[in-house]
């Protein structure tokens, strides 16, 4: 997954804008850890940066800093809540992946997006891809992000990396995917993510129109 043939194939995978939010009805939650209230889903977006390397492409990711009040240590894609201000969801991605890890976003060029992931929080996720030629190295934020890190993108399209995650919750059992890379470990929605990127834009066993 190094050559600009593998980019383009990776682009007709993906969408050419954002889904719009359907019915709160019509959406069901991936990994469920709460009830939800009667809330409205919040927009939200994370950045899926393909991080162009001498020797290919790199996945990045953060490791969320242990002082957060939700989701503490965990790993996840650089993202968050888009905001009334945020132009559209590749907006809110760059800004918050400029804030969390100091990625600017003239770095990255915007190939597409995956459909949305709605998630047991609540949180209608946007996924944006895009390549990213970083200047400088990126820095975590101390307040948002502990660590940053970068996972090879032929690793993720292997089969062989993705492990089951399970967890029970309130007596229930849960499952995600799950992967690990250099004493990081990848869980619930992040992971989820991941292997809908693998499936649907890397591998193309799926489909995304």
């Amino acid at each position: 997954m190094s050559s600009e043939s593998d980019i383009r194939q990776i682009v007709t995978r993906l969408l050419p804008a954002p889904e719009p939010m359907p019915d709160a009805g019509d959406l069901v939650a991936d990994f469920v850890l709460e009830e939800l209230g009667n809330e409205p889903p919040v927009p939200a977006a994370v950045l899926i940066a393909l991080v162009r390397r001498g020797s290919g492409y790199n996945v990045l990711y953060t490791r969320r800093s242990g002082g957060l009040r939700k989701h503490s240590g965990q790993v996840a894609f650089p993202g968050g809540r888009i905001d009334p201000e945020d132009h559209d969801a590749a907006y809110a991605a760059l800004r918050e992946a400029n804030e969390e890890v100091a990625l600017y976003p003239e770095d990255a060029q915007v190939l597409g997006y995956m459909p949305y992931y709605y998630t047991g929080t609540n949180y209608f996720i946007t996924p944006v891809v895009a390549i990213v030629e970083p200047r400088a190295p990126f820095i975590p934020n101390p307040g948002e992000v502990d660590a940053v890190f970068e996972v090879p993108l032929d690793m993720l399209v292997q089969e062989a990396s993705y492990q089951t995650f399970r967890v029970v919750h309130r007596g229930q059992k849960r499952e995600s995917w799950q992967i690990d890379f250099e004493g990081h470990r990848i869980w619930g929605i992040t992971a989820n993510l991941t292997r809908r990127f693998r499936d649907t834009v890397l591998a193309g066993d799926g489909h995304v129109a």
